[in-house]
């Protein structure tokens, strides 16, 4: 067991070695790795979106971008899957950027995600993905804020529109539908639109914005079955891209523990103590577990925060923008954290609660990892949690590896 430890140990020390060395190394994840060693130069972009793509670091197009962004731009719909954090937004905003006529002043894009920091988050992308375009209107709108407030700012023109379903059917339902001719819709993470929990007000919107002339794109990291019904009703002969031979990022770690829930709090903090993190986010299942875990974090010495969907939307915006700007390093969060939440610093997720499906566990862990870097998932299991863990490696296909003793890692390191 000693020399068992020993060695994980050295594996993992080895690869925190390697994500310092990375850019001296000169590599690059398969996950993000060009296919046809294609530049964004390629695509024929207007000089000022390609400004806007250097600026913000983007190098060279990942393999969703490199798939998807000519097929946008000659008008087919798309439905697309790839990993958690390997470029989707970037995906489908570059050629959607390209494709607005800044001239019109009307609606051209619709962009539906499922929760509200995902739409602040997609909306900041695409303003500085278009810093340069001067003539370019974006909007953001999400439940939680003064309708009224949104109602006056459509009123002037927006070209493009980001915002979660409740808000945008509330808008559309309004007497400023004559704007809602757009002629692109995009789903992102699809999958959780297309849900129970939000299908009902997405089939309204679609039907809402029919046109024949619409260009429909679905971006996701998994699909439910009911696309395939969905899919032909709502889209004209779609573009499919599959980059999921395997589902789990090749840049995340990921470990167990099996401890009882009475040392949970205990693991916690031999976890921080030992391993080097950036920033970290830590999952509970339930509400009262993640105001109850952040106290108990709080009280071991530790700067940390939480977040959850009964915040208040000021209190949610206040958290999520501090925690990407680096003002504390720990966030211990609901399920609210898991889509498509982009915030480059998270090199380590913990799992204090377990979760219940494969989709829960994959979108966690994906909040780490992001774009080839490095990163770590900590899972700890009780008993009741076993069956779980179990399935969930069975249906990902992927091996989710034990961690030494924490004390003997402790007197290893």
């Amino acid at each position: 067991m000693v020399e068992y430890t020993k060695r994980l140990i050295m594996n993992i020390k080895r690869k925190e070695n390697f994500e310092k060395n990375l850019e001296s190394m000169n590599y690059i994840s398969k996950d993000i790795k060009p296919r046809r060693n294609t530049s964004f130069e390629n695509f024929n972009l207007k000089k000022e979106i390609l400004w806007g793509i250097f600026e913000m670091g983007y190098k060279y197009p990942s393999p969703i971008q490199e798939k998807s962004i000519p097929i946008i731009l000659s008008g087919k719909d798309i439905i697309a899957r790839a990993k958690n954090g390997t470029g989707k937004t970037a995906a489908f905003l570059i050629p959607t950027l390209q494709k607005i006529r800044y001239d019109i002043l009307k609606l051209q894009s619709l962009i539906l995600v499922p929760t509200r920091e995902l739409a602040l988050q997609v909306s900041q992308i695409c303003k500085s993905l278009s810093k340069y375009v001067i003539a370019i209107r974006i909007m953001a709108t999400t439940g939680g804020t003064q309708l009224k407030e949104d109602i006056i700012r459509m009123y002037q023109t927006i070209h493009i529109l980001v915002g979660t379903p409740g808000r945008i059917l509330d808008l559309i339902t309004t007497k400023i539908s004559k704007y809602w001719g757009c002629e692109m819709l995009i789903l992102d993470e699809a999958d959780k639109l297309l849900s129970h929990e939000f299908f009902y007000v997405t089939e309204n919107i679609i039907k809402l914005l029919s046109t024949k002339k619409r260009q429909t794109l679905l971006f996701s990291a998994t699909f439910p079955i009911i696309i395939k019904d969905l899919k032909e009703k709502i889209m004209k002969d779609p573009y499919e891209i599959n980059l999921m031979e395997e589902l789990n990022l090749l840049t995340v770690s990921q470990y167990y523990a099996f401890v009882c829930e009475t040392k949970k709090v205990k693991c916690i903090n031999s976890l921080l103590k030992l391993l080097k993190i950036n920033q970290c986010i830590l999952f509970c299942n339930s509400v009262s577990r993640v105001e109850l875990l952040a106290k108990k974090i709080l009280q071991m010495g530790y700067s940390c925060f939480y977040i959850h969907a009964r915040m208040s939307q000021n209190d949610r915006n206040k958290v999520f923008n501090d925690f990407r700007l680096g003002k504390y390093r720990n966030l211990v969060s609901s399920d609210l954290f898991t889509r498509g939440i982009d915030v480059p610093a998270i090199n380590l997720i913990i799992n204090f609660d377990f979760p219940k499906s494969a989709e829960t566990y994959l979108h966690r862990v994906g909040r780490s990892g992001r774009f080839g870097k490095y990163g770590m998932a900590m899972n700890l299991v009780t008993y009741e949690d076993k069956n779980n863990l179990l399935r969930i490696e069975s249906e990902l296909g992927l091996e989710i590896k034990p961690i030494p003793n924490l004390q003997e890692i402790k007197n290893v390191f």
